[in-house]
This record gives structure tokens, sequence and C-alpha cells, in this order.
């Protein structure tokens, strides 16, 4: 098994705290990105696009567990989504992340700017009543191909609580829903 970031940054904590000829390093919180997430070059985020989301709180903290901060958060998105000509096809809000699914309305509709605004936005109001921190620096995006279905990987983000263990069935959690239909219709033949 190869060791990953966090273990060889904490053999090397190690390593110097033994030499103590240079000062300890500092580790990130585990479950921290340490590394940016590269966007891809020749594609322009510009129109109908679907893409799938995921962004993460400050350092794991389980702030999604109040339905005043996820009510919260999801207005900001709402609105950077209406902004940017986006429908919110799904989401779901896990205790330490966000998962959105997401499509672009019109030839206008940029990625990049409801990715920024929509963390920016809910950032900054989370910040405002909290006086905390909401979000780690970047996030994962996933830009869906033509021929993958929208309703297969809105199922798949809204499973997420029961994958988890934080719920029986879909329907019993809080913190999932659609913008653009009601649940049941997107869960299907899924037991509700």
């Amino acid at each position: 098994m190869e060791p990953t970031a966090y273990t060889v940054l904490k053999n090397a904590l190690g390593q110097h705290r033994a030499s103590r000829r240079t000062p300890a390093l500092r580790l990130p919180h585990r479950g921290t990105m340490t590394n940016r997430p590269h966007r891809l070059k020749t594609f322009s985020y510009l129109g109908c696009y679907r893409y799938s989301l995921t962004f993460c709180t400050n350092f794991r903290a389980h702030l999604f567990v109040d339905a005043q901060v996820v009510q919260l958060v999801l207005s900001h998105f709402l609105r950077a989504a209406s902004e940017e000509g986006f429908s919110l096809l799904a989401y779901c809000f896990m205790p330490d992340h966000v998962h959105l699914l997401v499509q672009g309305d019109s030839e206008w509709s940029d990625g990049r700017r409801l990715i920024k605004y929509g963390k920016q936005y809910a950032g900054y109001a989370y910040a405002a009543t909290y006086r905390r921190k909401l979000w780690q620096p970047w996030g994962f995006e996933r830009v869906l191909r033509e021929e993958e279905s929208s309703v297969i990987v809105a199922r798949y983000i809204l499973e997420n609580p029961v994958r988890a263990g934080l719920a029986r069935t879909v329907s019993e959690y809080p913190f999932v829903g659609s913008r653009l239909c009601e649940l049941k219709a997107l869960l299907g033949s899924l037991p509700t």
C-alpha cells in the first residue's frame, strides 16, 4: 500500500523533531486537501454543461448537521445558480461536505463563476454569522459527459447518507433534495 501524504508528512515531522536542527513541520489537519485540483485547460466552462461538485468544510468540521447552517449555505448556492444561469438538479449535505449536481441553462452559464460565487457567498454569510471559516480551499468538480444520465448521478448523490449509515432511506435524511423536480420523482424506483 502506498503511503498517504499525511503519513509522509508525519514521518518527516518525526525525523525533523529527532534531529532538533530545524523547527518542526506543521501538519495539515487530516482530511484537509493539500494539493489544488486542476481545472481542464482546454475546457471553457461556458454553456449548457452539467457538473458534479463537492466542497469540504474547513478542517472537515461537522457543520452541516445544523438545519440553519444547511439552509444558509443552500440559499447562497441557489443565489449563485440563479445569477449564473444554472439549475440545481440535486444536493446532499453530508456532515463535513456538500455534493451538488448543477446544470447550465444557457450558452452564457459559467461553471467557474458558479463555483467561485457559490462558495464565496456562502462562506461570507457563514463567517458573518458564526465567526468561523466555512470552506477548505478549492473543491472537486467533474463535468458530466453527454451520455451520462443526470438521474443516475443525482440518485448516486442523494444516496450518500444511506451509504454512510446516516439514514436507512434517502427520504428520512433531512439535507437532500432537488430544486428542479420532486425528490420522489427523482428517486423513482429507489426505496424511499
